[in-house]
């Protein structure tokens, strides 16, 4: 009968798996292991194979059933009844063998909070391989996968970098804040634009790598370049963005020169002469919302005049308000905008301005945001200084609260 079963016979395994998954609950370690030999024996040839394979027990653990359903009539002394296992079986914890083992590891893994500055790991990557060498020269001998166990129950794991800390914050942040929302919502109210500008992050220009995945046939993804060396051609991409909030609509110039100043207000021209005028063809005012620092910085004398240039150009009141600094992250257009572009050409190389452009336009969500992106191939030198009679001209006037966050520029 065990001929013509065989150990590949699918029903002989499926039988015995059933068994298994209806008694496991009710088993011990003992019970499992005497009931898998009871099966095996019971099968015959082919036996420990068929049950090991049914229940994903090592065919060690069946054959040492076996032997112990065998040990009376072979005259030997049998387990007790009481026990699982033998008195002494199983290895000791390598903790009661080296109880110096714990506190040497956590020397090794935080040797900059609680333990040895001197660490030879101070400045290595701890792998657990790593960390198993250097316990071993200490004389703690132990294998980096008992490493990693030691590690996860004391409380370690795999973890990255997190950006929390912004760096001295301003005494008047929140206030700051509130001011930036009551302004936004005086506009809105108003029925007047109100924008979020800012530079996103720039871009190689070629077959690179770009993070994310994408949806390609098996086995065959896109390749690109091993390195990320700046291509002496194609250069780099500048998005400079402006996000309209009241009507969810963002506007990209995908600028090929110089993140300047000139490139930010040009930007938020473009966007007003392709968007914004039609969107709001009674506007006397516009308010835009930016970070305190990058080309549309509180303290760059060029972004003001810019943007008195483009008051004039565009005939309206300009009032700006900075993010305090070290808030960036904070700004509208990083997760209403931006974050949107990158999930819609993750996995995808940017291999050229157009496909930058196409990409950025084609942006869409299920909230109703659409994006328009142009190429933008004027220069903007860097290094323009601004002298103190060009900036006496511009028609700015600050506001009580934290005027140098918060002005507004007058069209002459």
């Amino acid at each position: 009968m065990c001929d013509e079963l065989g150990m590949q016979d699918a029903q002989l395994i499926a039988r015995i798996r059933r068994k298994y998954r209806q008694l496991q609950g009710a088993l011990n370690e003992r019970s499992r292991r005497l009931w898998a030999a009871s099966e095996a024996l019971e099968v015959g040839w082919g036996g420990v194979t068929a049950v090991a394979e049914a229940t994903q027990m090592s065919q060690t653990t069946v054959r040492t059933g076996i032997a112990e359903l065998k040990a009376p009539r072979r005259g030997r002394a049998a387990l007790p009844p009481e026990r699982i296992r033998r008195a002494g079986g199983g290895r000791r914890c390598v903790t009661l063998n080296d109880p110096q083992l714990i506190p040497a590891l956590d020397g090794l893994v935080e040797p900059t909070s609680r333990g040895d500055p001197e660490s030879p790991l101070r400045w290595t990557i701890k792998s657990t391989r790593t960390l198993a060498e250097e316990l071993t020269r200490r004389a703690h001998p132990i294998s980096y996968g008992t490493v990693a166990t030691l590690l996860d129950q004391t409380g370690y794991s795999l973890q990255g970098n997190r950006k929390t800390r912004e760096g001295a914050s301003h005494p008047d942040r929140n206030a700051q804040f509130e001011y930036l929302n009551a302004e936004v919502a005086k506009f809105l109210k108003r029925g007047q634009p109100a924008i979020s500008v800012d530079t996103k992050k720039k871009e190689l220009v070629g077959d690179f790598k770009n993070g994310g995945r994408d949806w390609r046939p098996r086995g065959q993804p896109e390749e690109v370049r091993v390195h990320d060396f700046k291509d002496a051609v194609l250069g780099k991409a500048i998005p400079y963005g402006v996000y309209d909030i009241l009507n969810n609509q963002g506007w990209v110039s995908v600028g090929i020169d110089h993140d300047t100043a000139a490139f930010a207000v040009n930007t938020i021209r473009r966007w007003w002469k392709r968007m914004g005028r039609r969107r709001f063809p009674n506007a006397r005012e516009l308010l835009v919302t930016a970070d305190s620092g990058g080309s549309n910085s509180a303290r760059s004398r060029l972004w003001k005049v810019a943007l008195q240039e483009l008051a004039d150009d565009i005939r309206l009141r300009i009032t700006v308000g900075h993010l305090p600094p070290g808030t960036s992250k904070w700004n509208k257009i990083e997760h209403r905008l931006f974050s949107f572009i990158t999930q819609n050409w993750r996995g995808q190389p940017l291999a050229s301005l157009q496909a930058i452009v196409e990409l950025i336009g084609h942006t869409r969500t299920s909230k109703g945001l659409t994006v328009r992106a142009e190429l933008d191939k004027n220069t903007y030198p860097k290094g323009i200084e601004v002298p103190d009679e060009q900036l006496d001209q511009v028609q700015l006037k600050s506001h009580v609260f934290h005027g140098e966050w918060n002005y507004t520029i007058l069209p002459r």
